[in-house]
């Protein structure tokens, strides 16, 4: 099997990850919807007031409630409301009255032997995500439940099966989360990936939650299936179950669409259940066959009323949203003259530099070359406390000529570490623009040098044309100690070959 990406900007039909049989030549390509469990930054647990606190001696930040115990009565956080409508409105769904149903099943995790969840009714609707290629991703749900408590498989592999003995630790039993639902809507491994980004970045911004998948209050379910490409029917999937971190998603979701297309190529079927990534052995492992609605004997939770936010409580919410990851990109790309798409404008708003690039053009400073500058020269110590007039001086000074590329990043370099003005560090470096004069000097002489590299250079295909055009620049660079503008010493060797010609 041969796997080719053909990420684009395209909408998602466009984005596509596919294996090519070797054996029937057929294309497959993989559909992905994730699942995603993030718990909510409340101080106490979604029906009672024990701590939500990771990190805490096991079951100690339990009680009645959250244990379950006989006469115990639930009572609702109204912070997880606020959160949980905060997040749904960031992903643009709709926030409608809701109910809570017990979901059972028997398991350890939950010594009740159910979980409060919100099933035919969630709180949040019909959403959407936008990925910074410009993918739409939509939002089927972001609903409220309680998270489970956490299993201890002690020998073994570390799975209940064959392990030699369990622990269970009931301090998340009761911790409150939203799970996100997302649709199919994802074709390659790259764009999951940026989708975990991307809502990481939003729960950040709306102070939702803390989004640490190390600690595991940020937890992804992958749903995996495959079909052929020109095929509208979707192909039977598998969960992965608890995937913690964006290495193991792409690589669990790339797996996973191997393992289904070498099943179908040789006419087995693809079975529908929980799997399991080894980070280890790198391949996903049999968990158990999927439950279905039915099988949890879902019903409303008698203890606890409807949810019906006001349209005032909504309103409220909105208003308080922050800025959010999109639309900073939007306003920074439009600022710089630039398609939102592009790296440089991804990467400012990854690295939270969007407000002193938007600064730094405000004062003058040519959008594209600031850009440039935020991407490949910013990503260090202190970058954020740069003076954003004098970061607009400095690209004021390269765009006119006055300091070459390779000066300005050694000046862009001094003024993070300094505060100083860029003509005040260029002048103490004796950075100066180099006359036309002396430079074509400079670079008749590296021709004269190398009489059989000029002549290849001149007569040679574009791709050694391209090699030689870099000997020539770098040898120019070393002699003028690196105060040749690059552009400038192009031009003269593209005018020196059209001469020779």
């Amino acid at each position: 099997m041969t796997a080719v990406g053909n990420l684009t900007h395209e909408p998602v039909e466009g984005d596509r990850f596919t294996i090519t049989s070797e054996g029937t030549g057929d294309t497959w390509e993989i559909v992905v919807g994730l699942e995603v469990h993030c718990e909510l930054a409340t101080a106490t647990k979604l029906f009672c007031g024990c701590p939500n606190h990771f990190g805490a001696e096991p079951n100690t930040n339990v009680c009645p409630v959250c244990l379950g115990l006989p006469g115990s009565l639930p009572v609702l956080n109204q912070n997880v409301v606020e959160l949980a409508m905060r997040l749904g409105r960031a992903l643009h769904c709709t926030v409608e009255p809701s109910v809570f149903a017990r979901k059972n099943y028997f398991y350890p995790d939950m010594p009740k032997d159910y979980q409060v969840s919100q099933y035919d009714q969630p709180i949040n609707v019909d959403g959407w995500l936008d990925l910074p290629d410009g993918t739409r991703v939509g939002i089927e749900r972001a609903h409220i439940e309680e998270d489970t408590g956490k299993n201890t498989h002690a020998g073994g592999s570390g799975r209940i099966h064959g392990a030699d003995y369990s622990l269970v630790d009931y301090n998340r039993a009761g911790v409150p989360l939203v799970e996100i639902v997302g649709r199919p809507h994802i074709r390659h491994p790259e764009q999951a990936k940026a989708y975990i980004d991307e809502l990481r970045a939003i729960l950040l911004a709306t102070g939702a939650s803390d989004a640490k998948m190390e600690e595991g209050s940020l937890r992804v379910d992958a749903n995996v299936s495959v079909r052929r490409v020109g095929d509208a029917t979707l192909g039977t999937r598998c969960e992965i179950k608890n995937l913690n971190s964006l290495r193991s998603l792409g690589r669990a979701i790339e797996y996973e669409a191997r393992r289904q297309v070498d099943l179908l190529e040789s006419g087995e079927r693809v079975h529908q259940e929980t799997r399991h990534w080894d980070e280890a052995a790198g391949r996903t492992r049999p968990g158990r066959s999927k439950e279905e609605a039915e099988d949890y004997r879902y019903f409303q939770e008698p203890d606890l009323v409807p949810l019906e936010p006001s349209a005032e409580w909504v309103a409220a919410v909105d208003a308080a949203l922050p800025v959010l990851p999109a639309e900073r990109r939007a306003r920074l790309a439009e600022a710089a003259g630039v398609d939102p798409t592009e790296t440089a404008v991804v990467v400012a708003v990854q690295r939270d530099l969007d407000s002193l690039a938007l600064a730094a053009i405000g004062a003058g400073g040519d959008g594209r070359r600031v850009l440039t500058h935020v991407e490949h020269n910013l990503a260090v110590e202190g970058a954020e406390s740069l003076d954003p007039a004098h970061f607009a001086q400095l690209v004021t000074m390269e765009v006119a000529g006055q300091l070459t590329a390779t000066q300005a990043k050694a000046v862009l370099t001094d003024m993070v570490a300094t505060g100083k003005a860029p003509d005040a560090i260029a002048a103490e470096r004796g950075f100066e623009a180099m006359d036309t004069s002396q430079l074509e000097g400079i670079i008749d002489g590296i021709i004269a040098e190398s009489p059989q590299e000029w002549a290849e250079f001149c007569g040679g295909d574009d791709k050694r044309r391209g090699k030689l055009q870099g000997f020539f620049v770098g040898k120019v660079m070393k002699a003028t100690k690196g105060q040749a503008d690059g552009k400038a010493v192009n031009a003269v060797l593209e005018a020196r070959r059209a001469a020779a010609g």
